[in-house]
């Protein structure tokens, strides 16, 4: 039987731990991160001032957080298919580019969210 690693409180400090190293990592190496977090800085006020319900508020701000998150996802996979190898190999461009329409539909579903929710208010 395998031993077990720290349990209750001391497992969740050690998993804030890598989960805060995870983010530091990510935002260092990976511009798009850091571009998204700037985005966020100035859209998740503005959505929830524009949210007229908790509701509204909600869809505005889960809409933009779904990209980073996606991003961190995406991330990973880059940095593990970097790791097997260097070399072009036809699946990991493949791992790379579904990775890559992964974050572009998590954009795509922010914009749809806010022109839903804002649209027929401000268009």
């Amino acid at each position: 039987m395998a031993s077990q690693g720290p349990l209750g409180l001391e497992r969740l400090i050690r998993a804030w731990g890598y989960s805060m190293a995870g983010f530091r990592a990510c935002f260092k190496h990976e511009e798009a991160l850091r571009q998204e977090v700037f985005a966020l800085m100035f859209l998740l006020p503005l959505g929830l001032w524009l949210g007229e319900t908790g509701v509204e508020r909600a869809l505005l701000v889960v809409s933009l957080l779904i990209i980073p998150l996606v991003e961190l996802l995406n991330s990973a996979i880059e940095a593990v298919v970097d790791r097997v190898g260097e070399e072009r190999h036809d699946l990991s461009g493949r791992a790379k580019d579904i990775g890559s329409a992964a974050v572009f539909l998590s954009i795509v579903i922010a914009v749809v969210v806010w022109l839903l929710v804002l649209g027929p208010r401000y268009i």
